[in-house]
């Protein structure tokens, strides 16, 4: 776990941060590289749009599978949601690649309900993606995209 102000070259320190603990670990190559990625675009996805002073990462391995959290400060109109942007669109893929990296993902609030957990597992080690059944604990939410991400594939208007 580590705590990270929020700024740009923060995405570079924690994506640098999770492949040291990652190899120190043994994780697969594969499997470290996509959790980098996810990192990358969890921790990128939290200084967009969410306002937050600070950030907090953690990674962690449960059962052969690496769980991968973004904590912020809940400072953003809406949660994260998966969009489907045309080729021509600037961004709007950070989610696509966490959903087609990970095995499941997801938002939930933090204990204390001063910020949201953007969330995501997958496998230890590289090959296929294995399903998991989230924790009964976790509250997941696909809401409606932050209003710089545009419509949702269903049509549903975007908060501003």
């Amino acid at each position: 776990m580590f705590a990270l102000p929020a700024a740009p070259a923060s995405v570079g320190v924690a994506r640098r941060r999770v492949r040291e603990s990652l190899t120190e670990w043994g994780v697969d190559p594969e499997a470290c590289d996509n959790a980098i990625l996810v990192t990358s675009e969890l921790v990128t996805n939290a200084l967009t749009h969410t306002a937050s002073e600070w950030i907090v990462c953690k990674v962690h391995i449960v059962e052969e599978r690496l769980h991968i959290e973004v904590e912020d400060q809940r400072r953003g109109w809406s949660l994260p949601a998966q969009r489907r942007p045309g080729p021509d669109d600037p961004g709007g893929r950070g989610l696509m690649l966490v959903g087609a990296l990970s095995s499941d993902w997801g938002v939930k609030d933090t204990v204390d309900g001063s910020g949201h957990i953007v969330w995501a597992v997958l496998p230890s080690k590289g090959g296929d993606i294995v399903s998991t059944g989230s924790p009964a604990t976790m509250t997941i939410a696909r809401p409606i995209p932050h209003s710089a991400e545009g419509p949702s594939s269903d049509g549903t208007t975007a908060h501003s």
